[in-house]
């Protein structure tokens, strides 16, 4: 067994022991989920991330360290964007904030299985068809345009492909069960709308997926350095979610933020065979990026905010 293997089994290995520990243990019970307790966690996740991201500083080099780091800032940074999503699918749904924990932690289990078959898919495409690395740039500056030049979200479940599938395999029942996804009825097997919330969050990482992994792949090609800066940022997205949700008047223009990283990203995938930038100045130019997007939210209300009357 390699060295390389072994960091791949003992990685997963406590991904799995960290997931077996949140579920089995401090969420045994389902329950609403308090702003401190999220923010707590979301501490909790950012440090076992910056320690791993020592782990690489010490085991490989700055270098993979720096990688890393980088990696991790985008995926987090564009995650949020998806939480944004994720929130109107509990609100759509009227999802009782204690199931909210439950779905959230299935959902992202899904999401950590379908990141590792993209990444190493990437990975392994680029190495063999170095000319798709064009390709991939070109998808995030569209990606970008797009995002900047779209309207606001909405949330159809009733046009979504797998939820219509699912709806046809499964009948569906018209209010929750509990925190269960499957209950028994007249001895048929029955969905809950709670299922339907769990399969609409997968497909919805599976297209911001879609955007996440190329950029991480401008910035390494190593598969265990974008695998494993994506799963840090993914297993603190439900912490996260808790943190951010009903303060979202401070992420306005988090998307002009995100719209910009995409398509810097994208840029320095097409030219990386001409002029390579730096990981330095690459993390240095998404963290100055991201810091105008927050203050500018801040800053500069919207109109509706704007003309809202003093109520003090």
């Amino acid at each position: 067994m390699t060295d390389q293997t072994l960091l791949w089994i003992l990685f997963n290995l406590f991904v799995l022991a960290i997931l077996a520990l949140d579920l089995g243990v401090f969420h045994r019970k389902s329950h609403e989920v308090s702003v401190r307790e999220a923010l707590t966690w979301t501490c909790v996740w950012i440090t076992l991330a910056m320690l791993f991201n020592l782990f690489i500083y010490y085991y490989f080099d700055q270098a993979k360290a720096l990688e890393f780091f980088t990696g991790y800032v985008i995926e987090k940074s564009l995650s949020v964007d998806n939480i944004f999503v994720i929130i109107l699918i509990f609100s759509y749904f009227k999802v009782p904030p204690a199931y909210q924990h439950k779905v959230l932690f299935w959902g992202i289990l899904g999401a950590l299985v379908m990141r590792i078959v993209f990444i190493l898919t990437g990975v392994e495409l680029i190495h063999r068809f170095h000319w798709l690395i064009y390709i991939f740039g070109g998808f995030l500056i569209f990606t970008g345009i797009r995002m900047l030049t779209s309207g606001d979200i909405k949330i159809e479940p009733e046009k979504n492909p797998v939820v219509r599938l699912a709806r046809k395999v499964f009948p569906v029942t018209t209010s929750f069960e509990g925190d269960r996804f499957f209950t028994k009825k007249e001895g048929k097997n029955w969905a809950t709308p709670l299922f339907l919330v769990v399969i609409l969050i997968e497909t919805t990482d599976l297209i911001f997926a879609v955007d996440s992994i190329p950029a991480i792949l401008a910035i390494s090609d190593d598969p265990f350095i974008v695998y494993t800066s994506n799963v840090f940022a993914i297993l603190g997205l439900r912490s996260l979610y808790f943190a951010l949700a009903g303060i979202e008047q401070y992420f306005r223009y988090l998307k002009y933020g995100l719209s910009a990283i995409l398509v810097f990203v994208g840029t320095k995938m097409c030219m990386s065979d001409f002029f390579k930038i730096p990981t330095e100045v690459s993390l240095i130019l998404i963290g100055f990026i991201l810091m105008i997007a927050m203050i500018s939210s801040r800053i500069f209300p919207n109109r509706n905010e704007k003309n809202e009357p003093n109520r003090s």
